[in-house]
């Protein structure tokens, strides 16, 4: 077992007003019609944006040394929501490393992020962190074998990268063309929780859902979108809940995609 497997990562109370979640909405896509997103008399706010709230989490572990910043990568994302947050207020936060998995040449660190709100856990691929004699782990969810129940296309904005890093992520490959070029990319790409919020919007309006009514969501990154990309959203019907696959000119950017919407009809 991996000597970071339970390792508490600590406390944080984040404090925010209505300003930012009216900014993370027009972020992962919203309009200025979507008043009950943007405008602060209506205002609902997307489970998602806890995900910003909770970021230090995963890279408080990466400052602690458990595994290279430079070569790690987020793997999946998986967010369950217990009630609404508010408007304006704080959010007091724990996070711990509930699993480490040793996938051979790698590690994948899942770190959980609770509080009264939600429950988040990121799942970060580690290169050269592996070969500690661990279990290996689950497997990835699979695509379904049927034929999508339904296809959505989401359109992101050129400027998307760009407003999403006011939210807190300011890694510079997502703005700097000179830092994306140094990381092997054409130019700067999409944060992928970006992506992954963005994809629930148009969710919940196929589903006759309200997108601040997301329940529980998961995805897996599996390539790099870049700001201006549009995606094929493919979804299947699982009980209550959606499964989905995006993709941009047919290569799969998320896979392994789940969403619930606690009002959905």
């Amino acid at each position: 077992m991996s000597a970071w497997q339970g390792r508490a990562l600590g406390a944080r109370t984040v404090t925010y007003d209505e300003t930012r979640p009216i900014l993370y909405a027009l972020a992962v896509g919203a309009g200025a019609s979507d008043l009950d997103l943007v405008f602060e008399e209506r205002l609902r706010v997307l489970p998602t944006f806890v995900l910003t709230l909770a970021q230090w989490a995963p890279d408080a572990l990466g400052s602690a040394g458990a595994f290279d910043v430079r070569t790690a990568v987020h793997g999946t994302q998986r967010l369950r929501v217990f009630k609404p947050l508010p408007r304006s207020g704080s959010v007091e936060m724990s996070a711990r490393v509930t699993d480490v998995w040793d996938k051979g040449s790698a590690a994948v660190f899942d770190v959980a992020v609770e509080s009264e709100y939600f429950e988040a856990t990121w799942s970060l691929f580690a290169p050269g962190s592996g070969g500690f004699g661990g279990e290996r782990g689950p497997s990835s969810r699979r695509r379904p074998e049927a034929d999508p129940g339904g296809v959505l296309t989401v359109r992101t904005s050129s400027d998307q990268a760009a407003l999403y890093r006011l939210l807190g992520d300011r890694h510079h490959l997502h703005i700097d063309p000179e830092a994306a070029k140094a990381a092997g990319m054409p130019r700067p790409i999409m944060h992928g929780l970006c992506t992954l919020a963005a994809v629930t919007l148009p969710l919940a309006e196929s589903l006759g859902a309200h997108p601040a009514d997301l329940a529980e969501l998961e995805g897996r990154f599996a390539a790099p979108v870049f700001p201006g990309d549009v995606l094929q959203v493919s979804t299947w019907q699982d009980g209550d809940a959606v499964l989905f696959e995006a993709a941009v000119d047919g290569l799969t950017v998320i896979s392994g995609g789940r969403a619930h919407f606690a009002a959905a009809r």
